[in-house]
């Protein structure tokens, strides 16, 4: 298959319409997968009886899997090339959310956990492959615009999520609950719970069969084969250069490790931060999607704006700053008005991964796969950092410790938007 050379032949006029409306389609897909995580919080506490360090191991294993699958994925596109890759990334995922929805059924909690990390892998792949992808088919310095494109889909499928496991799964989950609590026999409990987890079945299992055409049709469309190897930058002055010759990535890496911690704490975990005002459930399960509101609105701007009227090193600066603002508000105030201000967060965080994930991989050349990957390997901040917070909590104030891991992250992003992102830009000694 021929390969498209990202930076001496950019894709242009209907050509990269058609790429990137394709690829959009793929972030739709996996951000609607990816924040169905927040709801099944919810979900996995009720029909396994779980705590909420246990409910929490749902983020937990789905994003690890970016951790231990990033870089076989760097090695599997390689071979595959970044086309067949994201199309072997949604097969994957199809069989992790068939698996999910039977187990979860099944009230196997360590079989559904396995699902989770399945489709954590597939989407390991996927975003391993589509993140790169989409930064260079085009100029660089538009990156974090094109990216913008792709997370309105992302985040559009994201405020569809909760609604969508809602309605078809989550309709009257406080009345189930007091019933739960209520019932004289581990019988009567069990019937309760059975019927409950059930609902989780056939949602998966379309997705499954979705996923699956969406794979073959990816792997059957135009889309041109780009791969970061054949990139002109990879001659002359860095083609022997190694991946410890760019801090930046490093510095990236540990920014996008933050972000993903925090976005995940503003999206997944505001429902158990609700609930801990003592808020009802029936409503705390559907904040996930007041969070993406935000965060829809934010690529929206982030779109309109870069790079016409900012680059993206000092919208990242901006929002970072914003997003302290939001977490000291949040901190400051109680029941609604907090959970608006953590909700509030998801326009903070809207364009921080198109602008790290760039910033972060420029200039890498033949080391844009490894590098990519080793990118998607931060995303098991979103593992780490909201289970930090469910452990914290069952001691501290939960705002207490909402406010401690949520500042240092923000002031750690605008020290990269500020100063780290630049870090590559320097020449490097031998």
């Amino acid at each position: 298959m021929e390969t498209t050379s990202a930076s001496a032949q950019p894709l242009k006029g209907a050509s990269q319409f058609m790429t990137i409306g394709i690829i959009g389609v793929m972030f739709f897909i996996f951000g609607f997968v990816t924040w169905l995580n927040g709801p099944l919080i919810t979900f996995v506490k009720l029909a396994f009886t779980l705590s909420d360090v246990e409910a929490f191991l749902v983020p937990m294993v789905f994003y690890m899997s970016y951790f231990f699958l990033a870089l076989p994925s760097a090695f599997i596109l390689k071979r595959t090339g970044m086309k067949k890759g994201m199309a072997l990334g949604l097969l994957v995922m199809a069989i992790g959310a068939a698996i999910f929805g039977q187990l979860a059924t099944m009230r196997i909690f360590e079989g559904a956990l396995t699902g989770l990390f399945i489709i954590g892998a597939g989407l390991a792949v996927l975003q391993t492959a589509a993140n790169p992808y989409i930064s260079i088919v085009g100029p660089i310095e538009s990156a974090a615009q094109r990216i913008a494109v792709m997370g309105i889909c992302n985040k559009f499928a994201g405020i569809l999520a909760p609604i969508v496991i809602g309605a078809l799964v989550l309709q009257g989950v406080g009345e189930l609950d007091e019933q739960v609590a209520a019932a004289t026999t581990p019988e009567a409990k069990d019937a309760l719970l059975n019927a409950f987890a059930a609902k989780i079945h056939y949602p998966y299992l379309a997705m499954a069969g979705l996923l699956a055409l969406l794979a073959l049709f990816v792997l059957k469309s135009p889309l041109p084969e780009i791969k970061g190897e054949s990139r002109v930058e990879d001659s002359g002055a860095n083609g022997g250069k190694s991946l410890f010759s760019y801090p930046h990535l490093w510095l990236g890496v540990v920014c996008l490790f933050l972000y993903v911690g925090v976005e995940v704490m503003a999206g997944d975990a505001i429902g158990t931060y609700g609930h801990a005002f003592g808020l009802p459930i029936e409503q705390t399960a559907y904040f996930t999607s007041f969070t993406l509101v935000g965060m829809l609105v934010g690529y929206i701007v982030g779109l309109i704006v870069i790079p016409k009227f900012t680059s993206q090193e000092r919208y990242l600066a901006f929002s970072a700053i914003l997003g302290v603002i939001f977490v000291i508000a949040a901190y400051l105030t109680r029941d609604y008005v907090s959970v608006g201000f953590v909700a509030a967060l998801g326009f903070a965080n809207a364009m921080m991964w198109p602008a790290i994930f760039p910033l972060a991989i420029r200039g890498l050349g033949r080391h844009t796969e490894t590098g990519s990957a080793i990118m998607i390997m931060g995303i098991c901040g979103g593992a780490i950092i909201p289970q930090a917070f469910v452990v914290l909590k069952e001691t501290y104030d939960f705002q207490l410790v909402f406010l401690a891991l949520m500042v240092p992250a923000y002031l750690y992003i605008l020290f990269f938007a500020i100063m780290g992102s630049k870090a590559g830009t320097r020449k490097v000694a031998g």
